[in-house]
Formats: structure tokens, sequence, C-alpha cells
């Protein structure tokens, strides 16, 4: 099969869940690529999600492996086939390729944790913020990247706002909610926006207030997607080199405490939206 030459996070997420498959059963890579008539090489391709797996190899890759669990092979194999173009293939070529691995983990996620404490979270803000937000960016974006970053924002809403809409829980700080990244303008109607997305019972929105004792979070900022299946979870967290995705069981264990700490220290929604309509009289 054709190499991939940047596979998406998806993909990458795929070849690292069959490295664990392969490793969980104590056979090295040569072995197992024997087994599927394949070489050591291509094995390694597939495993770092530089190469595609057909549904027929995988099931045999698993059954080699002696895995019982027919559920996560299922997951699996939906993962291998999946051949649908999704609308963020529309930006692939004009963004990073991190805009379309953001946009797709999202869009397959059956839940969406997120903790924000500098900005208020991507899935709701309004074009202008975005657009103030972006702008600020140096070096600057020329108007047709900056217009495009914008756009696919405002698409990524579509797993909160479709029929069947993914639940999103996302705690915010007080902090980023009075940031005014453009003008009172924008600020009010950004508030006013979040209130909105609650009422319609898109969202689940927690306030972190800023007088809150004991809250040292503030680099807790992060994105928990539920999978198909618990082993399937995916994190997502932005550093100063980049978004990394992680899928270490031992590392997601400690975002979901982190979560539940940061939830410990916010308002629970009702006050918490109650604490956003406040805000937007004093505007």
């Amino acid at each position: 099969m054709t190499m991939r030459n940047q596979p998406t996070a998806r993909q990458v997420r795929l070849g690292s869940e069959l490295r664990k498959l392969r490793e969980a059963a104590g056979l090295p890579a040569k072995e197992v690529a024997g087994l599927l008539g394949s070489s050591s090489a291509h094995m390694s391709q597939i495993e770092a999600g530089t190469s595609a797996i057909s549904e027929e190899r995988l099931r045999r890759l698993a059954a080699h492996c002696a895995c019982a669990d027919e559920e996560l092979i299922e997951a699996l194999v939906a993962m291998a086939t999946e051949r649908s173009r999704g609308w963020w293939d529309d930006y692939r070529g004009v963004l990073p390729q991190v805009h379309m691995d953001v946009a797709e983990a999202e869009h397959h996620a059956t839940f969406l944790h997120e903790v924000v404490i500098t900005y208020v979270p991507g899935l709701l803000q309004t074009p202008e913020y975005a657009r103030a937000v972006f702008g600020y960016m140096r070096p600057e974006l020329p108007d047709s990247e900056l217009t495009a970053r914008v756009e696919h924002r405002i698409r990524r809403r579509l797993v909160i706002e479709r029929d069947h809409p993914t639940s999103y829980e996302t705690i915010v700080h007080e902090f980023a909610l009075r940031v005014r990244v453009a003008d009172r303008r924008t600020a009010s109607a950004q508030l006013r926006w979040i209130l909105d997305q609650i009422e319609q019972g898109h969202v689940s929105v927690r306030v972190i207030p800023m007088d809150q004792d004991g809250f040292a979070g503030a680099d807790a900022s992060m994105m928990y997607m539920g999978g198909p299946l618990p082993q399937l979870d995916t994190g997502m967290r932005d550093t100063p080199t980049g978004t990394l995705f992680i899928d270490a069981e031992a590392q997601l264990r400690q975002l979901r405490t982190l979560f539940r700490k940061v939830e410990k220290a916010s308002l629970d929604p009702t006050t918490s939206r109650d604490f956003i309509h406040g805000m937007t009289k004093e505007l």
C-alpha cells in the first residue's frame, strides 16, 4: 500500500493500539510480520500509522496476538476501514495538520471534557472572538489563512450542535471570560453566546472564580475525549512545541484525576450560568 507522508493523529493512534496488542502478546514485530505475510519494515510502518492495514490483516493480527476482546477488535476495525471524508478535509493543505486532527478527534468522541484557563473554549467562541485571537498571532497570518482558521473553528461546533450532539462539559476560569481579546461589544456578545448554548442544552459550563481558594491549576488546560471503549480515550494538551495527543493509560488516568480536581474548584452549572449572566450586566 502507498506510504502516508503525514498520517493523521487517528491513523497514528490505530498503529499505536496495534503495537500495544503485539507487545502485550510478547511477540516481536518480525514474527508478527511473518505471520501476516509481510515484512518487518511494513509492520513498523503500520504501527507508525504511515501505512494502512486491511480488515482481514487486522483480524489476523488480533488472532495471532490472542486478543479475545471483541469490542476492541471491532473498534479497531472501524478505525482501519473508515473511508468517509469529514468536513475538516476541506482545509487539508490550507491549515496545519493539527487542525484536522483536532476536528476529527472531536467528531469521533463519545464525550468531551475540557478545562480552559486563559481563553474561552474553542467550541464556544464566536467568529469575532476567534478572529481576534488568531489575528493576534505572531508572525501575523495572511488574511486568507486567518479567515480559514476562523471558519474551521466555528465549524468545529457541529459536534455540539448536530441532531445527536456529543456531550460536552467544560470548566473555564473567570480570567478567560473577563479578558477582552477585542472590545467591549465582542466580549458582551461572547458571554451572551455562551449563555445561549447553556440554555439550549448544548453544553455544561462550570466557572472557576478568581477568588477561589486552593486553586493552583494555572496550567490545567486540557481536552479529554471519550473513545468507543475506555482504552481508546484520548487526551489533548497544548504545549510550547505544539498540540500533544495522549493515549498512554497512566497519562490518561492523570488527566481524569486533574479534571476531577479542577471540577471541585469550580461552581456548579446553575451557579456558573448565573455568574456569567452577572458578568454580562457589568459590560
